[in-house]
């Protein structure tokens, strides 16, 4: 669909200090010629309106309108501009393929703003729009582009996230943006602050020994279900109280809660895949309304931990099976999950949903990733699905 290929029209830009009814008196004063509204936008930023209107009229009416337009704006203590002229083509056109772009910076500078308007115009986009989507505890800008790859933009603009230390992400619009979706969540070092190994570890005096061999599983340098095994084996003898007691210590991430809480007031769903242990994140799970969710489960025998697990380990191909099994209980397709992990056990899900996010990963995790968040909060992903800061509030999501 588009307006008629060639007609008389008139560009009217206001600006100036915003005060209540200016929208009203602008179009009172157009009211009474043959107009014909075809686009508008406003935007009030520090006080400060910018309002634009795209009109169809009868060109000899051109003068009159200019004049009156003149008279309105001296009684509101604003400027009025208009552009009249005869446009041939098509005035406005749907645009299809829009891409978004999300920045998000905790101090953004103009540089990283120009490279990444730079790296759309490389990549054959136009910014069709730009807006602030949240100002707190970072910033978060949305560009809108259309005539752009998606994939070919996002590779373009990760050597920018990587030179101006700016995440950046890249997604198709269209209705799908907005559809259902299932959000994965990781739980060590991603949902929770702490790696609920090592403060088992902790009680059994091996923390030092758990962080090495952790750190190695996490960038790949060791097969995870060897590293788990070698791992819980140190935690034999351990009593099943430690469970409680490392329950208490742990912390959730900054923004995980209203994370989760926005999203399943917007009718999406939530899982979790840990390669940590049911034992220690179900009640925590639990309480966040977290119903679907995979870890691995300590052997207690006696009342002491024996130092080995049961059932099914969950590695990283198994973390990707659990987000193929939610995806289909909970009824989207994988187009429309998305996975959020910090280590070498997330690749596979990282890989086959959606969005894979990076949260405060390893570089391998980053480079795997569709897109990265540095900033301490969970709660910047909502930003990433077109979510503002002003939307999360609405939602009563309290920041925790």
């Amino acid at each position: 669909m588009s307006v008629q290929k060639s007609q008389f029209t008139g560009l009217i830009l206001v600006s100036g200090v915003d005060s209540p009814g200016i929208t009203k008196a602008l179009f009172e004063t157009l009211a009474p010629f043959a107009i014909t509204i075809l686009d508008i936008e406003q935007v009030v930023i520090r006080e400060r309106l910018i309002l634009t209107a795209l009109i169809s009229c009868n060109p000899d009416h051109a003068e009159a309108i200019e004049s009156d337009l003149n008279e309105c704006a001296e009684r509101l203590s604003v400027d009025i501009a208009t552009s009249f002229g005869v446009q041939e083509g098509e005035i406005l056109a749907v645009k299809k393929g829009l891409v978004h772009v999300v920045i998000l910076a905790k101090d953004l500078h103009p540089r990283a703003i120009a490279a990444v308007a730079d790296a759309i115009s490389q990549e054959a986009g136009n910014i069709e729009r730009i807006h602030r989507t949240a100002s707190y505890p970072i910033t978060a800008i949305e560009f809108t582009v259309s005539g752009a790859n998606t994939t070919s933009l996002r590779a373009s603009l990760a050597t920018v996230s990587n030179e101006y230390s700016i995440d950046i992400a890249v997604s198709p619009g269209g209705l799908m943006r907005w559809a259902k979706k299932l959000v994965v969540l990781d739980v060590d070092s991603t949902l929770i602050q702490q790696e609920v190994i090592e403060l088992l570890a902790a009680h059994a005096g091996v923390e030092e020994q758990v962080k090495e061999i952790t750190g190695r599983a996490m960038r790949g340098e060791i097969d995870f279900a060897e590293s788990l095994s070698a791992r819980v084996a140190l935690l034999a003898g351990l009593p099943e109280s430690v469970i409680s007691d490392v329950r208490k210590k742990i912390d959730l991430t900054p923004g995980a809660r209203t994370l989760i809480e926005t999203l399943h007031k917007l009718g999406h769903s939530v899982a979790v895949v840990s390669g940590g242990f049911t034992a220690v994140i179900e009640p925590i799970l639990l309480d966040l309304g977290i119903a679907h969710y995979r870890a691995n489960t300590l052997e207690i025998l006696d009342g002491k931990l024996t130092g080995k697990t049961t059932g099914e380990i969950i590695d990283r191909a198994a973390k990707a099976s659990a987000l193929r099994q939610f995806a289909q209980a909970v009824g989207v397709e994988l187009e429309q999950t998305i996975a959020i992990g910090d280590g070498a056990n997330d690749l596979d899900m990282i890989a086959i949903a959606g969005m894979g996010i990076a949260f405060n990963a390893k570089p391998a995790v980053k480079a795997a990733a569709d897109s990265s968040v540095s900033a301490p909060y969970l709660d910047s992903v909502l930003y990433l699905l077109g979510i503002t800061r002003e939307e999360i509030e609405e939602a009563g999501a309290t920041r925790k």
